[in-house]
């Protein structure tokens, strides 16, 4: 699954930007309140509105405080996912279960340093895991490899039945590291300037989500590194 990334679009035209990755599978949304993270974007007036102008699926990354209050407004306004961080929530079972009981699949976020094992069983509560590949803040930054041991533990606990959800990954995805991340076991790659920087941002959606679908194919086949 590809999920272009709107932080990396063109503000001024988010409804043609979207219409131009029609194909992808998400698309994300990147909320940020200039207080858990050292910048300010978009909040819910532009979801609400980016719902009514695309079919696609709005992933929602709220890189903020006090997300227990403020997260089940994307879900109410028709985001398909909306995913908080751990390192922000005060109750993230009790938040879980309000997203879903609003409608959206709920996500949790995990910083690159932060540790994955504490988590685990809250984890069981959420649907989709986002792993972070650079410091939550801003677009544009190198991709951070030691988190694919993240990945591949959350993997690992998906295929033997102790987690039941979607992994995902953030942050410096593109021709050069989707590969590595599909290996260790990513189910949906967030690609901002890798798309939105493109010439043809669908073709690129459809180039990225054909390289990860190779490079899995090699891992379940025994031809991976």
């Amino acid at each position: 699954m590809i999920a272009p990334s709107i932080l990396s679009a063109d503000f001024a035209r988010l409804a043609d930007e979207a219409a131009g990755v029609a194909d992808a599978d998400w698309l994300h949304v990147d909320v940020m309140d200039a207080h858990f993270v050292p910048n300010l974007t978009i909040g819910l007036p532009v979801v609400q509105a980016l719902r009514k102008a695309t079919a696609i699926p709005l992933d929602c990354h709220l890189m903020i405080e006090d997300p227990d209050r403020w997260a089940i407004g994307y879900a109410e306004a028709g985001a398909y996912n909306v995913t908080v961080h751990v390192e922000a929530a005060k109750d993230p079972v009790a938040l879980a279960k309000n997203l879903r009981a609003a409608g959206a699949k709920a996500g949790l976020s995990v910083k690159p340093n932060t540790p994955l094992e504490p988590y685990v069983d809250v984890l069981k509560h959420y649907d989709t895991l986002l792993v972070m590949s650079v410091e939550p803040g801003f677009g544009g930054q190198g991709f951070i490899a030691h988190v694919l041991d993240k990945v591949r533990t959350a993997r690992r606990l998906v295929d033997t039945g102790h987690l039941t959800l979607l992994v995902e990954i953030d942050g410096g995805i593109n021709p050069d590291t989707i590969e590595a991340a599909a290996e260790a076991g990513v189910d949906c790659f967030v690609a901002g300037s890798a798309v939105f920087g493109a010439d043809d941002p669908a073709g690129a959606v459809s180039r990225l989500r054909d390289q990860a679908g190779r490079s899995r194919h090699r891992v379940s086949s025994g031809g991976g590194r």
